[in-house]
C-alpha cells in the first residue's frame, strides 16, 4: 500500500472514530489558538527524544549482539516501521518484520536481527512496568488506600514476571551444552526453531546490556507520557501528573486491542474521556488530546513514508562487526 494510501484511510479512520465526540468546530480552534506553543514545542521535543530512544535502544542492541550500524539507517528504519505501527491492522508484528528486512539489506543476521526484536519487546514491557510502578507509588504516596483498588498495577506486574521468566529460562537454556539439533521440517517447525534460537541469544546479553535496554524503553514511555503532559499544559488542563500518568498508562492496556490501526478513535476518544473526567472541559481536552496524537501518531506517517522511500533508494551498506 502506498503512503498516501495509507495517510487517507487514517484520516478516514480518524473522522469516523471521533465522529459526534468532538465538541464545536469553532470553541475547538478557538482553543487551539489560544494554546501555549512554548509547551506545544516542549512536547514535539519531547516526541523527538522518545523515537530517538527507541533508536538509540535498537542500535545498541544490535551493537551488544556483535554489528554495528550507522545512526542515521537506524533513525529511518525506526521512523519507517513507527509509521507502519501506527497505521496498518496487526501493526506491531507487520513493523517488527520490516525492521528484521532492512537490518537484513544492511548485512545483519537474521538471527541476530530476531534477537534485538525479542529483547526490545521484553524490555518495552519492562519499561512500561517501571513507569507503572513509578505511578503506582505516587498514587499509594497520596492516598495509601488506593493501594488495593489499583487493579491495573497487579496486571502489569504479573505480564513483567512472566516476562521475566522468559528472560531467565532463555538465560539457563542458552548456558546448557548445545546438543545436536535434527533439522527441522515444515514451514512452522523452522519458524519456531528460528524464535527459539532468537530468544535463546537474546537472552544470553549481559545484564548491563539488558539494563541498558530497559533503560531506553523506559526514556521511550517516559518522554511519550511527558508529551501528553506539555500538550495538556499548553490548553491549561487542570490535571495532575500523577492522575495523567494513570490515564495514559489504561489508554496503553486499551491499545493493546487492535480494533483500529493506531488505535485510531480508540486511543483519542479514551484520553478525551479519561481529562474530561478529572474536570478538564471537552473542549479543550479534545484540543490537547489532538496536539499530542499529531506528534506521537498522524505526523509520524508521512516522516515514516519519506523514510521507507530513502530506505529503498539506498545502497546497502556492508556491516561493521564489533
Amino acid at each position: 500500500m502506498r503512503i498516501g494510501g495509507i495517510v487517507a484511510a487514517v484520516v478516514v479512520l480518524a473522522i469516523v472514530g471521533l465522529r459526534g465526540r468532538l465538541p464545536d468546530p469553532r470553541e475547538f480552534l478557538a482553543a487551539l489558538a489560544g494554546a501555549d506553543y512554548g509547551w506545544v514545542a516542549l512536547a514535539t521535543v519531547l516526541q523527538v527524544v522518545s523515537l530517538a530512544a527507541f533508536a538509540f535502544q535498537q542500535r545498541r542492541l544490535l551493537d551488544n549482539l556483535g554489528v554495528r550500524l550507522r545512526r542515521r539507517r537506524i533513525m529511518a528504519i525506526t521512523l519507517a516501521r513507527s509509521a507502519l505501527s501506527i497505521s496498518l491492522p496487526a501493526g506491531a508484528a507487520v513493523s517488527t518484520a520490516y525492521a528484521i528486512r532492512e537490518y537484513r539489506k544492511a548485512g545483519v543476521g537474521r538471527k541476530i536481527g530476531a534477537a534485538s526484536a525479542v529483547v526490545s519487546g521484553l524490555a518495552s514491557i519492562g519499561g512500561l512496568t517501571l513507569l507503572y510502578l513509578a505511578g503506582g507509588a505516587g498514587l499509594v504516596a497520596q492516598n495509601p488506600s488506593a493501594f488495593l483498588s489499583w487493579q491495573p498495577l497487579a496486571i502489569v506486574a504479573g505480564i513483567a514476571v512472566v516476562a521475566a521468566g522468559a528472560v531467565v529460562i532463555g538465560r539457563w537454556q542458552a548456558g546448557r551444552p548445545e546438543r545436536a539439533r535434527t533439522q527441522p521440517y515444515g514451514k512452522v517447525s523452522r519458524l519456531v526453531a528460528a524464535g527459539r534460537d532468537a530468544w535463546q541469544k537474546g537472552a544470553s546479553l549481559r545484564v548491563r546490556d539488558w539494563a541498558v535496554a530497559l533503560a531506553y524503553a523506559a526514556v521511550n514511555w517516559l518522554t511519550d507520557l511527558l508529551c501528553l503532559a506539555a500538550a495538556c499544559r499548553a490548553l491549561g488542563l487542570p490535571v495532575g501528573v500523577t492522575t495523567l500518568a494513570g490515564i495514559y498508562l489504561g489508554v496503553q492496556i486499551v491499545r493493546q486491542v487492535p480494533l483500529t490501526p493506531g488505535g485510531v478513535g480508540v486511543i483519542e476518544t479514551a484520553l478525551v474521556a479519561g481529562l474530561t473526567a478529572t474536570g478538564a472541559t471537552a473542549v479543550s481536552a479534545a484540543a490537547a488530546v489532538l496536539i499530542y496524537r499529531l506528534l506521537s501518531c498522524w505526523l509520524i506517517i508521512p516522516v515514516g513514508g519519506a523514510a521507507a522511500v530513502a530506505l529503498r533508494r539506498a545502497t546497502t551498506v556492508p556491516v561493521r562487526r564489533a
